[in-house]
């Protein structure tokens, strides 16, 4: 098992054998997976070792994804535990979305794998940040390398947040740094560059160290886009110099 997210546990939780296996070959790469092939086999785990997520279908024999999300709202022990359901479409908006306030995403079926692990990943990236945060040897700072959490990993998951902080990112000679502002890049400098140029730049950084300082933060402004253009951007720049051309 290797990434980020190999601390966090995540419960998947669906009665077809088959989309259970596919879901957890997809997710075993980001985080360690524990399997539940109904309502009330995934309601006895998670009361006996509380998930760090729960990915649960909607549709099942007995208790359904709803009535297990409910329950284990009923207890304290379990009553945080962010949850993403996959169901139809129709079920969604009908059955799900209305009334259950707190949960993290719905995966409407039909489904490629590769879809929900993109999704439930920067959920498990978030939660590895938070119990970092939450386990750090210094107050308010958490430290680790970018290849074991990437750069894109670190800035989506300081987005989905809405994390304030200094992002310090050290690869070879060069230190960037980023401030967030609720989850917002508004300020990157590396040397003598500052803005959009070093977000792309650091985007692209696969080894090096990086640290988080939740109690620094900065009220510069040099950025022009959201986090998420800041990123897209530097994915297209990214594959435009990947790109090889061929004549003849």
């Amino acid at each position: 098992m290797t990434g980020s997210g190999q601390n966090i546990q995540v419960l998947i939780v669906d009665d077809n054998p088959h989309v259970r296996a596919l879901m957890c070959r997809g997710m075993e790469p980001h985080c360690k997976v524990i399997v539940a092939t109904d309502g009330a086999d995934a309601l006895l785990k998670a009361v006996e070792q509380p998930p760090d997520l729960i990915i649960s279908d909607f549709r099942m024999p007995g208790l359904d994804g709803r009535q297990l999300y409910e329950k284990l709202r009923e207890r304290e022990s379990t009553r945080n535990i962010p949850f993403v359901f996959v169901a139809s479409n129709g079920d969604i908006e009908e059955k799900l979305r209305p009334g259950l306030a707190g949960v993290e995403d719905f995966i409407p079926k039909p489904f490629f794998v590769s879809d929900l692990v993109r999704q439930t990943k920067r959920i498990v990236d978030r939660l590895h940040l938070e119990k970092l945060q939450r386990h750090a040897s210094r107050p308010g700072v958490i430290q680790g390398r970018i290849a074991e959490m990437g750069v894109t990993e670190l800035i989506q998951s300081l987005e989905m947040g809405q994390k304030s902080c200094r992002l310090t990112l050290r690869h070879g000679a060069d230190h960037a740094e980023l401030f967030f502002t609720a989850g917002q890049c508004k300020h990157a400098q590396l040397r003598d560059v500052e803005g959009d140029p070093v977000v792309f730049q650091a985007v692209g950084w696969t080894d090096g160290e990086f640290e988080i300082d939740f109690n620094s933060n900065s009220d510069r402004e040099t950025t022009t886009r959201s986090t998420t253009g800041l990123l897209m951007e530097a994915m297209r720049l990214m594959d435009e110099s990947n790109q090889t051309q061929v004549e003849g």
